[in-house]
């Protein structure tokens, strides 16, 4: 920060140089603390609310098959706490049948712990914001997309079936 001899009364007794100078140190100095306020020692984590982490321990108690399928949706969920994947993921990467996974994230939805949205033929699944928090604090607020998007290869056509197709685009300027 500039040192100042003595206070001007008014703002115009600064001169424009000095004014320059005094509002860039300021813009700095703000930098720096929203740096320190998202420094962390983890590189990747969420934060759950210790509030409701009993939630978690009934889940546990009553369905540990769909606390794997919440922890699974949290360790690869965005900063808006989404993850778009299938049955079929979640299949493959837990080792369950289809019939436990739907149990499983009907559970989920009714007690709470995430949120299913429709987007065509996929599923957006969103953990409940009140219960975990995959980013910095003051983005709570927000949820908004896109999500991270998790496939399984054994849910993907084989690449020699598909027929690349190049279509050309033309835009009309307005």
């Amino acid at each position: 920060m500039p040192v100042v001899v003595s206070e001007p009364k008014n703002l115009n007794d600064v001169s424009f140089k000095q004014r320059a100078m005094d509002l860039i140190a300021k813009e700095q100095e703000e930098l720096e603390e929203l740096k320190r306020q998202k420094k962390s020692p983890f590189a990747r984590f969420y934060q759950v609310n210790k509030d409701n982490s009993e939630y978690l321990r009934s889940c546990l108690k009553e369905n540990p098959k769909a606390l794997q399928v919440l922890f699974f949706i949290f360790d690869h969920m965005d900063k808006y706490n989404a993850v778009v994947c299938s049955y079929k993921v979640f299949q493959d990467a837990l080792d369950m049948g289809q019939a436990t996974v739907a149990r499983s994230i009907k559970y989920l939805k009714e007690h709470g712990f995430l949120y299913v949205y429709k987007t065509g033929s996929s599923n957006v699944y969103v953990a409940n914001k009140d219960l975990v928090w995959n980013s910095w604090g003051n983005n709570r607020e927000y949820c908004e997309f896109p999500a991270n998007i998790v496939l399984t290869a054994s849910e993907q056509e084989e690449r020699s079936k598909i027929k690349d197709k190049r279509i050309t685009t033309i835009e009309v300027k307005d």
